[in-house]
């Protein structure tokens, strides 16, 4: 294998920007016969969910049927479903042959616009090879339709975008190490989810607290992404902490667009309901203020570490609130109808009016409640989103939470004023 790695991220207008700075756009070009689909597939298969692979025969065979030509359809469209995903907060991979002086244009505005990091590979196999391989496929159907005769009239010998945007990839080099060359040049390599243990009774020695040190430790880069209103982009949501202003309805852009790649990982028939995402600074200390209050009435003999300590469990401490940040939903199930699913505790409930079924992991839940949690968790995770263990249905992403969790070394989101 040879080229330096192709990551690039660039500066792009608001208005054409595309994805987020955490999504990755791979695009893999090459003859047929290259291993392009394999290489996508492998991907997918190595990341897990969260990758769109956006394939150029797909669309223009399948979907539109046509010939490939510099004015073709697919074009235009491959580079909308690319976007489209991405702006869904989806990795994406666009493969196939993909001609340099056709989709070449398409290809680097993408690149362009896209707010994350874009990396290009060119899986270069000479004709004998791309001939061997195409002789070995099973597919009898497929060797009857696709000769020799249209490789060879096909195949472009290096057919590289311009300004070395590509890394290219030698012949030499097997499937699973081009996939595993890709995975670790573009950050696409599985992040393992911090797993929590199951509460048992008093014990907090498996969950790491809002309260605890390290997460006050983590510094804050803010990126400066807006606001916005859940509520313009077709999610449903529970008016029970609606506030005057309506910014309980409010998230970072980038939550948002977790929060709509979330529901296309549910089941059908089942969907999120928003409870409440931003909280000003000033309600986020009346409420952990009140329920330090709670429990100072109730646990006289507590010391003020061990009084902040647990409220932190149910109220994150105002510093570090991820509410405030904007970067945390509360969030549930629903049914089709909107009726709520059993998750094993109302959202909110404390620990002492639950007997600690808020906890994302308690024991003793049902196996309805256990199963739907399940649900909740790997469509949010999947999306990216961070669980708060003591909470089932709190989340958060790019705040100092979700940051020491993830290992990162700095959070992106910090408090802000909602305009």
């Amino acid at each position: 294998m040879t080229g330096a790695p192709s990551g690039t991220h660039r500066r792009t207008s608001t208005a054409l920007a595309t994805g987020r700075e955490d999504t990755r756009l791979v695009v893999i070009r090459g003859n047929s016969a290259s291993g392009k689909s394999s290489v996508a597939q492998g991907l997918r298969d190595h990341h897990g969910r969260g990758i769109a692979i956006v394939g150029q025969d797909v669309i223009r065979r399948n979907v539109l049927r046509e010939h490939d030509t510099a004015r073709g359809a697919n074009i235009a469209l491959l580079s909308r479903i690319a976007r489209e995903a991405l702006d869904a907060g989806f990795h994406v991979v666009l493969e196939g042959i993909l001609y340099a002086d056709r989709y070449g244009h398409m290809i680097t505005s993408l690149v362009r616009d896209h707010r994350g990091i874009s990396s290009c590979y060119y899986l270069d196999v000479p004709l004998e090879t791309t001939l061997a391989r195409h002789a070995s496929k099973a597919d009898a159907a497929y060797l009857e339709q696709v000769t020799d005769d249209h490789l060879v009239s096909w195949y472009r010998e290096l057919d590289l975008l311009p300004d070395g945007l590509e890394t290219v990839v030698q012949a030499d080099s097997t499937l699973q190490d081009t996939i595993a060359r890709i995975l670790r040049e573009t950050g696409l390599a599985p992040t393992p989810t911090p797993q929590y243990k199951p509460f048992q009774g008093d014990s907090m020695s498996s969950l790491v607290l809002m309260s605890d040190p390290q997460v006050a430790a983590i510094p804050v880069r803010e990126c400066g992404e807006p606001l916005v209103d859940v509520r313009d982009h077709g999610l449903r949501v529970d008016p029970r902490k609606e506030d005057p202003l309506g910014a309980f309805a409010h998230v970072r852009e980038g939550v948002l667009a977790r929060l709509m790649h979330a529901r296309s990982l549910l089941p059908a028939g089942i969907d999120l309901l928003f409870i409440e995402g931003y909280r000003p600074l000033s309600l986020q200390r009346r409420y952990f203020t009140e329920y330090r209050q709670e429990l100072a009435v109730a646990q006289p003999e507590w010391t003020a570490q061990q009084l902040h300590q647990a409220a932190s469990r149910y109220v994150s401490p105002p510093d570090i609130a991820p509410h405030s940040a904007g970067a945390a939903v509360d969030i549930t199930l629903v049914d089709q109808d909107g009726h709520e699913l059993d998750l094993g505790a109302r959202v909110n409930a404390s620990p002492e009016e639950s007997d600690d079924a808020c906890f994302t992991h308690a024991p003793n839940l049902s196996k309805s409640a256990r199963h739907h949690r399940a649900l909740l968790l790997d469509a949010m995770e999947g999306a990216g989103f961070t669980n708060y263990g003591t909470e089932f249905w709190h989340f958060s992403a790019a705040d100092r939470y979700d940051a020491l969790m993830r290992s990162e070394p700095y959070a992106r989101y910090g408090p802000i004023e909602l305009p």
